[in-house]
């Protein structure tokens, strides 16, 4: 188990963030879970213990979101999305993590500012049919396998149709649960859970349901219309950090 207290420092304030955004509100936040452990630790170790984490979560997120998603994204994503995994796993090691979070970043924001011409114009939902499905289905599949940062691809397609708050946030649930326990087949091949991981994260999972269940209590409170601006200026942000983090990286 880690000791070091500046990890913990670290990790129970992620931890409480991503289990907010797991419940459903400000979703892009969720994928700051391996970028701030990453401060601490190394980026492999510290999606090695996410992992485990972001699955309880989605399971609190089931229980309370249990029958509200939108089938019809997920059939038309999930596929797509188990295909990206694969293509992770087969590849694991042969990308370069900062290229592909940078190509993520800068699309997302591409997206943003469409969601504010869209705004101005008063067209805020848009049309998305299975060419989209497939292609963000893919990319989230991917980007969630090498570390967790599925959330932006994921919104590119579901963010414009526009669904309702709850629905929104189930059918987000429903996805990243079948992601992320399916991630745990390639995570294990790869030899990611060590005993030192998996202790460390049975100490820091009963902080799991504590951030998930404010996250249920903010989408069940606030308006449509005010959960889609948290969720988009929640996206830009995580955009800029992309690109600006991956940036720093090539660059150095």
């Amino acid at each position: 188990m880690i000791t070091d207290p500046y990890f913990y420092a670290a990790a129970i304030p992620a931890i409480i963030l991503v289990g907010i955004a797991k419940g459903g509100f400000c979703s892009p936040l969720a994928m700051l879970g391996v970028p701030v452990l990453s401060l601490v630790i190394s980026p492999i170790k510290a999606a090695a213990i996410m992992l485990p984490i972001l699955i309880c979560m989605d399971f609190v997120g089931l229980l309370a979101y249990r029958g509200n998603a939108n089938k019809s994204v997920l059939k038309s994503m999930l596929p797509f999305a188990l295909l990206g995994i694969g293509i992770g796993w087969l590849l694991a090691g042969q990308f370069d993590e900062h290229i592909i979070k940078f190509l993520v970043g800068l699309t997302a924001l591409a997206f943003v500012a469409d969601y504010a011409w869209r705004t101005i114009r008063k067209k805020t939902i848009a049309t998305r049919g299975p060419i989209s499905a497939g292609i963000w289905g893919t990319i989230t599949g991917l980007t969630s396998f090498i570390a967790h940062s599925g959330g932006p691809p994921y919104q590119i397609h579901t963010l414009p149709l526009g669904m309702a708050p709850i629905t929104y946030a189930a059918t987000s649930v429903y996805f990243f649960t079948t992601m992320n326990t399916v991630k745990l087949v390639p995570y294990f091949a790869l030899g990611q859970f060590s005993t030192e991981n998996l202790w460390t994260t049975l100490v820091l999972v009963p902080l799991a349901p504590i951030g998930t269940m404010l996250g249920i209590f903010l989408v069940r409170k606030i308006s449509q219309g005010l959960f889609y601006r948290f969720s988009y200026l929640a996206m830009f942000l995580i955009a800029l950090k992309l690109c600006s983090d991956s940036l720093f990286e090539l660059l150095a």
